[in-house]
């Protein structure tokens, strides 16, 4: 399967017309029995990104972010291939949730608040075993114990060191607003104080470096820009691969038996997997390669997940219409967050309507081939969101659904 965006700009992998139309029909005759609106992954695809990754990860296992997945299915498929290894989550009530079902390690990457949660993760050996929380401040080891409700279990703890690239004195911060714990020496301040509090036991170090492992570094149209791009990560991963390592060897002259430091995500698999300091990786959007990881350098990757909208209407000459497919997806608002008409190549959006709440016309010369009835497919700007709006996933290998499964939402579950 090729990658191409129809109605945007292209991503780094090749493409070629004949390609994204023998996809098309692919996909219309897997789904022919299905009515739309529907979401489907293609196996092939994922299986592919999947061993890409592994490759990309040099013999480090890679740790599976559940928030770009967002199906159980999916995350016990990945989980069975050689090469990754546990499951990173975001939310302590899905931490709990994926545990019970059988996911032995699963490590909480943001802070919680979920006071109940902790009272069942305190109260429940096996729970706490599975389970480990990430903490930067003393104060959500308060709120910790303040929940426990009378549990007893020693809470597994990880720490995380904030990756943002500081300039000019600290007056210039690249990076996202995560951990405040940026040196070696505050980092290590912490570990103390956690190993000298009854009740937890700190096990792992993670640092996410988003601004290198989240942004693409080719921006079609755009070379001064992608230029400066790289130049910025290129000084972000020295900087940072100093400062790993420095607050990995502090951490473990306080705690020498530290069992993981995780790190990366999907665009810096490679780079982050090259630190001697890191023993793990992290990545999830991989998986399913979502329209904003189109535009890398160092990687590429088949679009796996797509979702269909029925056209309902064909107002004119070059104009249909679709049910719904207003799905943006979370961050700074703008074009890049919007899902992309993928399938058949030539539709774009009407610049004064966009993709809307109930319907979305489409615009271009391939809407006069298509029919009342006829599936347009849609590629997402981000990878796991995709699964709030769907209950269901149909796998889809070669021209067959061969399997549909629930995603978090089709099992009732709504963890933000």
């Amino acid at each position: 399967m090729s990658d191409t965006t129809a109605g945007t700009t292209a991503g780094t992998t090749a493409d070629t017309t004949a390609d994204t139309t023998a996809d098309r029909v692919r996909y219309d005759r897997a789904t022919a029995h299905l009515d739309a609106p529907l979401a489907v992954v293609d196996l092939a695809a994922f299986d592919a990104n999947a061993a890409d990754l592994v490759r990309r990860a040099g013999g480090k296992p890679v740790r599976v972010a559940s928030k770009s997945v967002r199906c159980r299915a999916l995350l016990e498929r990945v989980l069975a291939r050689d090469g990754f290894a546990g499951v990173m989550s975001f939310t302590l009530a899905e931490s709990l949730w994926l545990a019970r079902s059988g996911i032995t390690d699963v490590l909480l990457a943001y802070p919680s608040a979920d006071r109940a949660g902790y009272a069942e993760l305190a109260s429940d050996p096996e729970l706490a075993a599975a389970v480990t929380v990430v903490v930067d401040d003393p104060a959500q080891l308060d709120l910790i114990d303040a929940a426990r409700g009378g549990g007893r279990e020693e809470i597994r703890v990880c720490l995380e060191l904030d990756t943002s690239l500081r300039l000019l004195g600290g007056r210039v911060r690249i990076g996202a607003r995560r951990s405040p714990l940026h040196s070696p020496g505050r980092l290590a301040a912490l570990a103390r104080v956690v190993t000298r509090r009854p009740g937890f036991r700190l096990v792992g170090l993670m640092a996410y470096e988003g601004h290198v492992a989240g942004v693409g570094d080719a921006l079609p149209g755009r070379p001064l820009r992608s230029r400066a791009v790289r130049l910025m990560q290129a000084a972000a991963r020295r900087e940072l691969a100093g400062r790993r390592a420095a607050a990995v060897r502090a951490v473990r002259e306080v705690v020498p038996e530290l069992e993981f430091v995780n790190g990366g995500g999907t665009g810096s698999v490679q780079h982050t997997a090259a630190e001697d300091a890191v023993t793990e990786v992290a990545a999830g959007s991989g998986l399913l390669m979502p329209r904003l990881f189109d535009h890398y350098t160092s990687f590429g990757g088949r679009p796996a997940a797509l979702f269909a909208q029925p056209v309902v209407r064909r107002p004119g000459v070059g104009v249909v219409t679709v049910l719904g497919g207003g799905y943006p997806a979370s961050g700074p608002a703008g074009q890049d967050r919007l899902p992309v008409p993928y399938l058949p190549a030539g539709l774009r959006y009407d610049p004064r309507e966009g993709p809307g709440e109930v319907q979305t016309p489409l615009l271009g010369p391939a809407a006069d081939d298509l029919l009342i009835g006829d599936k347009v497919w849609f590629r997402h700007a981000k990878a796991g969101e995709l699964c709030e709006r769907f209950d269901a996933l149909h796998l889809v290998e070669g021209d067959r659904v061969v399997a549909t499964v629930p995603t978090y939402r089709g099992e009732g579950r709504a963890f933000l």
